[in-house]
């Protein structure tokens, strides 16, 4: 297991923080989208489904995770996934209307993810 910088306690709690943000993009498309009283089931369940998506599917020994799964997913399909919550979220901001700070979202992910190289090619091999 590599130890660089996508390894990196501060990057991981940079990614956490990232992770909690798209999850509030999905519950702010789901507020902006949803008609009237079904908006208030929403903003709950889309959040959840995505975690749990993002939770359930994960590649053993990911260190940035607790190495451990409940569905065991290879690391190429994982880091799809990842892509799916990370730059859905910003797509589910954009389509709530907040394009600049969706537009940033996308910026900051963009870095995050080219910072983390290590961590990407790590799980391209698992």
């Amino acid at each position: 297991m590599s130890s660089g910088f996508g390894f990196h306690t501060s990057t991981l709690a940079l990614r956490f923080v990232l992770e909690l943000v798209s999850l509030a993009c999905f519950a702010v498309w789901a507020w902006t989208t949803a008609p009237g009283s079904l908006r208030y089931v929403l903003v709950v369940t889309v959040p959840v489904l995505v975690a749990v998506l993002w939770g359930v599917f994960a590649t053993p020994g990911d260190k940035s995770r607790s190495g451990e799964t409940v569905v065991a997913t290879p690391g190429a399909l994982r880091f799809l996934l990842e892509l799916a919550v990370f730059f859905g979220g910003a797509v589910a901001l954009y389509a709530a209307g907040s394009h600049v700070l969706a537009i940033t979202l996308v910026g900051v992910l963009i870095v995050y993810h080219a910072l983390s190289w290590d961590r990407v090619v790590w799980l391209l091999r698992h």
